[in-house]
């Protein structure tokens, strides 16, 4: 496969802020980035250009390989089968079978090996559940489309840090009643995989977080790290394939002095991964999904509907996505071309 497949960049919400995005992304970047293109709506783009005056002109494709030919002069796109009633600031279900349409066409060119890499614009899930999407996000969507048995897990990965949520949509409450060590484990080793294969990191070093004050101090302020927590160590430590430091206090985790000393932190929910890395480093974080056969990342912000017809939306996070995509893409593509030699 040739390493330089134009990666593949989805419509996201069509009321938020994923077109501009795309185009100024494309408009920053078109010099000094390899080509991508979006699956979205022409003349939706166009609108969206003209509207705030980018100046960006839509090239129309049918095939990925056309990408590289007209990047240079245009934001190639190929387009979507229905049109979009798109309001900005608004989510209309109505446009769910689109959006889902960009995601799955993301992913078939991308196992097909005509692109690198899908990179997600951010959705508004609550739109695609009242059309009955099935699947909590993209992430288990793409996992559903992969292969059976297929375990995704997110990491959010910056310069500063990199996360990794072992309990990640769920209510707090939940998330507690449904930690195990077995997640811990499974997602860990994942994890430790993905570190070696789409990082360059040939020994990993994990920080697997404590859940309670202090780590519990002794089952003193909880016993989730003695019942649950360190189990899952104690086996991962067994199976030697990475160096793991923990239970490490949550409050501690995120140091700059502590951060030196591992590559990925295993974080017990949703929050305790997140809102460090988006402290330390919002603009420049990226939702990368582990554990799937295709490479996808995505910005690691949302829609945000209340700047969607605004002009101000900042593609920062966006470049960051496709800069990463196309760096995994190509160690995944050196790794397999070492392992046929």
């Amino acid at each position: 496969m040739d390493e330089k497949r134009p990666c593949a960049v989805t419509m996201g919400e069509p009321s938020g802020i994923g077109g501009e995005l795309s185009l100024k992304a494309w408009q920053s970047g078109r010099h000094n980035q390899r080509p991508f293109f979006a699956i979205d709506v022409p003349d939706r783009l166009r609108d969206i250009s003209s509207r705030f005056g980018l100046g960006v002109d839509i090239a129309t494709i049918s095939d990925p390989s056309e990408c590289a030919s007209v990047f240079d002069q245009a934001l190639p796109v190929i387009p979507l089968r229905n049109a979009v009633n798109a309001s900005p600031g608004t989510p209309d279900p109505t446009n769910a079978h689109s959006v889902i349409e960009s995601i799955k066409r993301a992913f078939e060119y991308t196992k097909n090996g005509h692109a690198s890499a899908v990179v997600t614009n951010p959705l508004q899930k609550e739109a695609l559940y009242q059309a009955d999407f099935p699947h909590p996000g993209h992430t288990e969507y793409l996992a559903h489309l992969d292969a059976p048995g297929t375990v995704p897990v997110m990491m959010l990965a910056s310069p500063m840090l990199r996360v990794v949520p072992v309990t990640v949509h769920v209510p707090l409450r939940k998330a507690l009643e449904t930690l195990t060590a077995a997640m811990i484990v499974e997602k860990s080793m994942i994890t430790i995989g993905a570190l070696r294969r789409d990082f360059n990191v040939t020994r990993p070093r994990l920080a697997i977080a404590g859940l309670n004050p202090h780590a519990g101090e002794n089952k003193t302020l909880g016993d989730e790290e003695v019942v649950t927590i360190q189990p899952a160590i104690d086996e991962l430590r067994a199976l030697d394939t990475a160096d793991i430091i923990g239970p490490v206090p949550p409050d501690a985790l995120f140091t700059a002095r502590t951060r030196k000393n591992y590559d990925a932190a295993i974080c017990m929910y949703h929050d305790q991964a997140l809102i460090p890395i988006k402290a330390l480093d919002v603009d420049h974080a990226v939702n990368v999904t582990l554990g799937l056969s295709i490479v996808r990342t995505s910005p690691d912000h949302g829609t945000a509907l209340d700047i969607a017809d605004k002009g101000i939306a900042d593609p920062t996070s966006l470049l960051a996505a496709i800069e990463m995509a196309n760096e995994i893409a190509s160690l995944r593509q050196r790794g397999s071309v070492a392992q046929d030699a």
